[in-house]
């Protein structure tokens, strides 16, 4: 018996229904070493508080991420990394040619999967704003690649007397009415599609950039910005939530994180000073950044 109470379930659904006693209890101790498990008496195996992360049905859940970095044509794609250091291109493009959104346009499971990491992320991290940052300020807020709705679902339901603008591209989009509605908020949200390399809607006091900058590169990150620069007054703030990177020795997981946009998407993590750097050629200055939990951080431009 390698587990006992909800880990002993939940080892059930994730492994094979076959498997050898012994090689299924080398692998739980090495884990064990390494953070998800804890090895017990009896080679008997619990969760602990990273492990637990790992399901799904638990608050700040990572099990759609987990389960979405582990997928084939990802590990593929980390194959071929030392393509990416030599020639500072895609991975993911050289091995499956093309890019990964493209990929996963068409690709309806993996674009499944990654959608659900997408919304258990966007659920994490509105619950990290609005323990951080009053949005009773705005009348109006703009989620910029705001995928399925679920961060701007949880913001407008937190603040009733606000109205939001759900942008992402037109296929991304159709899947935010269900959303919408489930939060109670459809009314209050309009869902616009569209490419926020071509145009932003105008006329909000609040615009949001989450996890978006990181998977472009500065030139098509300035397009982006210059956009959101455009549809904006002088008076609306740019609510951008990034990963920083921090100084040299530290911060293992933006770093890695970096690496992982070098490999898939071809973006990248940046520091406060290139962030300010590029927000100032798109016309913005960077005004404030708040910690967020974790290795995120939430910058505000004007």
């Amino acid at each position: 018996m390698y587990g006992h109470g909800h880990a002993g379930n939940h080892a059930r659904d994730l492994l094979p229904l076959q498997h050898d006693a012994n090689a299924l209890y080398r692998l739980l101790r090495a884990l064990a070493a390494v953070g998800p498990f804890h090895e017990d008496a009896g080679r008997r195996f619990s969760l602990t508080s990273v492990g637990r992360l790992l399901r799904s049905d638990v608050p700040r859940s990572r099990a759609a991420w987990a389960r979405n970095a582990a997928r084939l044509p990802v590990w593929q794609a980390w194959g071929h990394l030392l393509h990416a250091i030599r020639t500072g291109r895609t991975a993911f493009r050289h091995v499956h040619g093309q890019d990964v959104c493209t990929f996963r346009e068409h690709a309806t499971e993996e674009g499944a999967i990654f959608d659900m990491a997408m919304r258990e992320g966007s659920l994490r991290i509105a619950d990290y704003l609005l323990s951080n940052f009053d949005f009773a300020e705005f009348s109006h807020v703009v989620d910029v690649g705001g995928g399925d709705g679920s961060l701007l679902a949880v913001i407008l339901a937190s603040c009733p007397r606000i109205k939001g603008t759900l942008f992402d591209q037109p296929h991304v989009v159709r899947k935010a009415p269900g959303t919408l509605h489930e939060a109670q908020v459809k009314e209050r949200c309009a869902i616009v599609g569209g490419s926020f390399f071509a145009e932003v809607p105008a006329g909000a006091d609040a615009y949001i950039l989450k996890l978006i900058l990181h998977d472009w590169d500065d030139d098509q990150g300035l397009i982006l910005l210059t956009n959101c620069r455009r549809a904006m007054s002088t008076k609306a703030k740019l609510l951008i939530v990034e990963r920083l990177l921090g100084p040299p020795n530290e911060g293992a997981e933006t770093k890695l994180s970096d690496l992982n946009m070098m490999v898939n998407a071809g973006g990248r993590e940046r520091s406060r000073a290139e962030f300010a750097w590029l927000l100032r050629r798109a016309g913005f200055e960077l005004d404030a950044v708040l910690r967020l939990p974790g290795s995120l951080a939430l910058l505000v431009a004007t």
